[in-house]
């Protein structure tokens, strides 16, 4: 049966000042088909800061102890992999198991910038981002564990064994790192809905783990979806458009809870397990809560 997330913060931003207050009144009331928590992971915005990803996520998984949490994603460049694999087995020992480690490749160039790390161009990133992988995998699997590799290594090194073992989720469209995810993730996200968005990089995918001969079944398949349900429909937009993917169209849920269900249900039938949902204010959270969660199906057709 799949299930819902509240990725970021719902009818607003993740500035410091009242957030864990916010997402605590946000949170608690959400019915038990509500289970994770997302954030994504930048430094720096259209000049504007961003609250650290690791720090605001390790709070809130102690302030919402019902709550399974990660982001969506970190970028893999912004943390040495060896001490983030160290962080996130500590995480999870100190969480009691709600940890999803999320890892893309890195895009934002103006944090690479403005926090002085290097930004090669996008081959090598994913290629890095395999090698983080792997790394971290080697680290919680073998003790003491040692990884030689091109851009990262760890000599010796030894971490408690998270228990239960920690997702790795990528998140990602592109064709190489698709073929990284097929190797080496156990989940895997991109955004909904089905047409335009998710359709194409699911098939790249599902070639991929032809390619590597790994059953796509294995994976967990999740889709970021935003939903818009304003009070005038016509005041709905239907799409929206990303300065780092020309030419990619990326389509919004509704306008009514008809609309979103259908999409949803859609998603659910191609073996999508789980949803991190984006929402323009909170009367639209409500709004979902109350006349999508009691009516849309979650488990596939037979």
């Amino acid at each position: 049966m799949a299930d819902f997330g509240i990725q970021g913060t719902p009818g607003g931003s993740g500035g410091i000042p009242g957030w864990i207050d916010r997402i605590r009144d946000i949170l608690e009331p959400l019915p038990p088909v509500f289970t994770t928590f997302w954030t994504g992971d930048h430094l720096l915005h259209d000049d504007e800061p961003w609250p650290e990803a690791w720090t605001r996520l390790t709070y809130l998984a102690a302030a919402l102890p019902r709550w399974r949490v990660g982001h969506l994603v970190l970028s893999q460049s912004y943390r040495n992999p060896g001490l983030l694999g160290a962080m996130a087995a500590t995480l999870q020992l100190m969480s009691g198991g709600r940890f999803i480690l999320g890892l893309g490749a890195g895009w934002l160039e103006e944090d690479y910038r403005a926090f002085d790390f290097e930004f090669p161009r996008p081959g090598v990133r994913v290629a890095q981002l395999a090698e983080a992988i792997e790394l971290i995998r080697t680290l919680w699997t073998e003790s003491p564990a040692t990884f030689q590799g091109e851009w990262y290594r760890i000599n010796g090194a030894r971490v408690e064994r998270p228990e239960p073992p920690i997702p790795i989720l990528v998140g990602t469209n592109g064709p190489k790192a698709l073929k990284v995810t097929a190797r080496l993730a156990d989940w895997w996200n991109w955004d909904g809905p089905w047409e335009p968005t998710y359709r194409p990089a699911y098939e790249n995918l599902k070639a991929a783990c032809d390619e590597v001969g790994r059953p796509f079944e294995e994976m967990t398949l999740t889709a970021s979806l935003s939903i818009s349900m304003p009070d005038d429909p016509a005041t709905f937009v239907p799409s929206y458009s990303h300065d780092f993917y020309p030419g990619q169209i990326f389509g919004v849920l509704g306008p009514t809870p008809a609309d979103v269900i259908r999409e949803i249900e859609t998603l659910v039938d191609v073996g999508v397990r789980h949803f991190p949902l984006a929402f323009d204010s909170i009367a639209e959270l409500r709004r979902f809560v109350d006349e999508v969660v009691p009516h849309v199906r979650l488990d596939p057709k037979p």
